[in-house]
């Protein structure tokens, strides 16, 4: 199928992007597709093959490792780890509306209110289920 363009100039179908602003969209993601598998299968074919049995030992500052390397950690770790993230990912979300205040007007102001409100909720929630506690 053939279409003639505002220019006079005719145009294939099947040659035509649809969505022409797009298109260096579409290169960035092939290219961002394309380098971790490249890394990959330059890995396999270049890395050495041999898996002696000093290979295989765990590196520990260059000292004989002491014990397993698997140890269990306890879990108010990672309970601290993920009220952190949530807490700072927030803060992210707040950034731009406080960079923009002075445009927003009254609603965006009680909106951010009521946003910081329900972050305060969740911090006094978490606190006290100890989820914050160090022990």
């Amino acid at each position: 199928m053939v279409y003639e363009c505002q220019t006079g100039v005719q145009i294939e179908a099947a040659l035509m992007f649809v969505l022409p602003g797009y298109d260096a969209f579409l290169g960035f993601l092939l290219i961002a597709a394309a380098v971790p598998v490249l890394a990959l299968v330059t890995n396999k074919l270049l890395a050495p093959r041999s898996q002696t049995g000093e290979r295989e030992l765990t590196y520990e500052s260059g000292m004989e490792p002491i014990g397993g390397a698997w140890i269990q950690f306890n879990i108010r770790y990672y309970m601290f780890a993920l009220v952190f993230v949530i807490f700072d990912v927030e803060t992210v979300f707040l950034y731009p509306w406080a960079v923009a205040f002075h445009r927003l007007g009254l609603l965006a102001f009680i909106e951010a209110l009521v946003f910081i409100t329900i972050l305060l909720v969740a911090l006094a929630y978490a606190w006290r289920k100890g989820a914050l506690e160090w022990s």
